[in-house]
């Protein structure tokens, strides 16, 4: 892995020389009270603008405050003309365009394509605050506004949308983001190392059109340059009967066969040489969709930063061109980042306004980046990238005490000291070599890999050390718990649930039965019930009486309505009745979205003549699956009685114990509650249509009142 340039070693702009501001600006009269003329660079954002590093606008804006430039923020800012995107002036050096924190078609929209009623990251909760597909209607404004600033746009929304995508939302095939946006330059995954680098070199008079060679970044082209070689995907990974080309890849010798994914190390290459892999273009995917899967499987391959090449990829006449990703920050880069200046708190013009997502997290300290797990549902992997970048100790002390001494309102209690995940602080390949040849989906699935480092002492020192600090009282951990590699640490287990647990810990075992999990490289649930056996050991060791609290997901490709209803019985014998649940949404590049879009399965060479795997499509059979998560909810019931006769397990409809539902239904208006007639096992007749007041109930209607 090459060695990159640490991102505080450029000499600062001439523009340090006014100083740091108290917050970033985002009106005139503030620029004016900071004695600017101009913002050198402006950043667009779906978000209400916060001054703490949870926030991406924030941590890039003052990162670039610290190379010495003047930064801007326009939030959420009225799309319907250009207007609002003027009122800062012109940026000398470019716009930087993101939808937030989020994507804005996952913010906006739920697993079944409804609308949602609020917007956490905006005042008061406020839905309605940004257009749909943000990155693109921003861009074009931004554009609108002043022509020839470059535009360059970054965040979660346009780096999982880099290369041709499956988009759930309008059930199609979608082009990158970059011609839709008309974009300059894209930045993907985590921006730092690549923003900084592009701003000096703007800022040295360079174009944005000869910025073409910074990793992490991806830009539209035409042609090959004259030094570069190309392989076809399809050398790699034939999408069609088995040929007997030679495998361009070597066998890593300290890489084991995985499951039915084989790992690979990067094919030998001649001294100097530099390759692109040209991924099947936009048309192909759109038409086709064994070569989309394809394209999927090839895109994951290429995702270390130790071994991946260039992607290309045909849209019309033009290529995307996606550069290998971005170097990992080193713990002093991550340190320093997170100790910028931030006020911590959302910016004055809201006043009172309430900030839910601020809220959330104010009192929380982010202490690592990045996920191994590689949960195919999940984006973290696509854009935070597998290698886990941890912040020092020190470091998260220091935080921990800027919170204590100038956060308001803070009581005592650290709501969190994690991440991405909460303890895969510091675990890392045992060595970097084989790091970087390896191209494994996971370190941790089917299982643990023997070169990775699972000790967790260093959590627990941090533990210690963090909750030892005077005017601490509690320190919670809320992150999501990898509880395969926690049960490699006993002791880790204890420290958590005697001292940082609040009664209820949250954790994902997702499912239950092997084919979803399998779909999902998820571990098997004998691993939670380790850990449970654990955590229960420890609590009664330590008086108190905490509980797990599971979360499942429904309709994810792979399960059938038998693993659904296998994983209702084990809910129902396990005292579990889930208030919430998560419906299986298809993010764009994520590998179960390519399963959901094309029905095969990327996690295995794809051929045409491997069967259609199970998927989850339809509006019926996905609340269905909801609803087996949900069954003691009298609402589920009548679906739920149907699926059971159609699935010939009317044993399971009764009265009893032994039932999961029962076989009569309640009035709706719950004063009463007296069973009406029950049905019988195996009767064409159903129950009554609720009543109110002896009048038949328009449920649809009813449900809206």
């Amino acid at each position: 892995m090459p060695q990159p340039t640490n991102i505080f070693s450029y000499r600062p702009y001439w523009a340090a020389r006014f100083g740091i501001a108290p917050v970033l600006p985002m009106s005139r009269d503030e620029m004016d009270e900071l004695g600017w003329d101009s913002c050198d660079i402006i950043i667009v954002t779906g978000d209400a603008y916060v001054d703490h590093p949870s926030f991406g606008m924030a941590l890039i804006g003052r990162l670039l405050e610290a190379q010495g430039f003047r930064v801007g923020i326009i939030a959420q800012p009225d799309w319907s003309n250009a207007e609002a995107f003027r009122q800062l002036g012109r940026p000398n050096l470019f716009f930087g365009i993101t939808a937030g924190n989020m994507d804005s078609m996952v913010n906006r929209y739920t697993a079944d394509r409804r609308i949602r009623s609020d917007d956490a990251y905006t005042p008061n909760g406020k839905a309605g605050k940004r257009p749909d597909r943000s990155v693109i209607v921003y861009a074009q404004r931004a554009r609108e506004a002043y022509k020839g600033v470059p535009v360059i746009i970054g965040g979660i929304e346009a780096s999982l949308r880099r290369i041709a995508h499956y988009d759930y939302w309008s059930d199609k095939v979608r082009r990158s983001i970059l011609p839709d946006s008309k974009a300059d330059l894209l930045i993907y995954g985590n921006a730092e190392r690549a923003i900084v680098e592009v701003a000096h070199r703007l800022a040295g008079d360079e174009k944005i059109d000869q910025i073409r060679d910074i990793r992490g970044s991806a830009y539209m082209r035409q042609g090959l340059p004259d030094d570069w070689s190309e392989i076809d995907s399809s050398q790699l990974d034939k999408p069609g009967p088995k040929t007997h080309l030679p495998d361009p890849y070597q066998a890593e010798p300290d890489c084991q066969k995985v499951g039915s994914f084989t790992p690979h190390s990067r094919p030998r290459q001649l001294p100097g040489e530099r390759t692109v892999v040209r991924l099947p273009s936009y048309d192909q995917v759109l038409e086709d969709e064994v070569i989309y899967a394809h394209a999927s499987r090839v895109f994951h391959l290429e995702t270390n930063p130790g071994n991946a090449r260039a992607l290309v990829q045909r849209h019309g006449k033009r290529d995307v061109w996606l550069n290998p990703p971005p170097i990992p920050l080193s713990t002093e880069e991550l340190d320093r980042i997170y100790e910028l200046p931030y006020t911590r708190r959302p910016h004055p013009t809201y006043g009172e306004a309430r900030n839910p997502a601020w809220e959330m997290i104010r009192h929380s300290v982010n202490i690592m980046r990045g996920c191994f797990g590689g949960c195919t549902f999940c984006s973290i992997t696509e854009h935070e990238g597998r290698i886990i970048q941890s912040r020092s100790e020190n470091s998260i002390v220091r935080e921990v005490e800027t919170i204590r001494d100038q956060v308001p309102g803070f009581s005592g209690n650290i709501s969190d000291l994690g991440g991405p995940t909460a303890n895969m602080y510091r675990l890392a390949c045992k060595d970097k070599q084989i790091e970087s040849a390896c191209r494994r989906l996971s370190c941790v699935y089917p299982v643990i890999c023997k070169n990775l480092n699972t000790d967790h002492q260093p959590l627990i020192d941090l533990y210690r050390r963090t909750r030892k600090l005077p005017g601490i009282k509690r320190l919670f951990v809320a992150s999501g718990l990898r509880y395969d590699l926690a049960i490699r640490s006993p002791d880790y287990i204890r420290e958590l649930v005697t001292h940082h647990v609040g009664g209820y810990l949250k954790i994902a075992p997702e499912h239950t039965e092997a084919s979803p999990l399998s779909m999902m490289m998820k571990p098997g649930i004998d691993s939670y019930e380790q850990f449970k056996k654990l955590f229960d050991k420890y609590s009664a060791e330590a008086g108190k009486e905490q509980y797990l609290i599971p979360y499942f997901i429904a309709a994810h490709p792979g399960t059938s309505d038998q693993d659904m209803l296998n994983l209702a019985l084990w809910l129902k014998t396990n005292g579990f009745r889930p208030d919430q649940v998560q419906a299986f949404l298809p993010t764009p590049l994520a590998i179960a979205s390519a399963m959901y879009h094309t029905g095969r399965n990327p996690l295995k060479i794809i051929t045409r003549k491997r069967a259609v795997m199970r998927v989850v499509r339809g509006l019926k059979q996905r609340r269905l699956h909801k609803a087996f998560l949900r069954y003691h909810d009298p609402e589920n019931w009548p679906l739920l009685r149907e699926a059971l006769t159609h699935m010939g397990r009317t044993d399971l409809i009764g009265n009893g114990k032994k039932h999961l539902v029962p076989g009569w239904q309640p009035n709706r208006d719950g004063r009463n509650n007296r069973p009406e007639k029950a049905f019988r096992p195996g009767s064409s007749r159903r129950p009554k249509k609720p009543t109110i007041q002896g009048k038949k109930v328009n449920r649809k209607k009813h449900r809206q009142r």
